[in-house]
């Protein structure tokens, strides 16, 4: 099977993507510790929420930076105070073509993905591009890899 035949396959969803990135920040812990768990993840930001779940901002690698830029103390700031108010997020049943087109027109490396509107995970461009190729979907993955 060629990949372009899995990839053309049918258009798989986001919910069919065996691992969401489960990164995320809660609105009032330490930007010291964000920044520790950032540098630490293999994604270049992450969601910021409430005590419910639900989606407030978002935090990436350019705002740390510009918080360490500025003079501030990332150790006196909360993710609240660091984060932007972005809400771009999507829905765990789109497309990966969907979530694809949404990263590429919004200029996003990382995707916070919602269930009842609540956060449930993230995804990157590379789990689209594996996703898309056929890598990382549960029972009808075409590729393993081994124990």
């Amino acid at each position: 099977m060629s990949l372009h035949s899995i990839a053309t396959a049918g258009l798989r969803t986001i919910d069919q993507i065996t691992y969401l990135h489960d990164l995320r920040f809660h609105r009032q812990q330490n930007g010291l510790a964000i920044t520790i768990e950032l540098t630490m993840s293999s994604l270049p930001g992450a969601p910021v929420v409430d005590d419910k779940g639900c989606f407030i901002g978002f935090i990436s690698e350019f705002d740390i930076l510009n918080i360490l830029e500025s003079g501030r103390e990332l150790s006196q700031l909360t993710a609240e105070e660091i984060m932007v108010q972005d809400h771009v997020a999507i829905k765990e049943s789109a497309t990966l073509k969907e979530a694809e087109q949404l990263m590429k027109h919004q200029h996003l490396l990382v995707l916070p993905v919602e269930r009842n509107g609540v956060i449930v995970g993230c995804v990157s461009r590379r789990d689209l591009l594996r996703a898309w190729i056929g890598l990382g979907f549960g029972h009808n993955a075409c590729w393993q890899p081994e124990n």
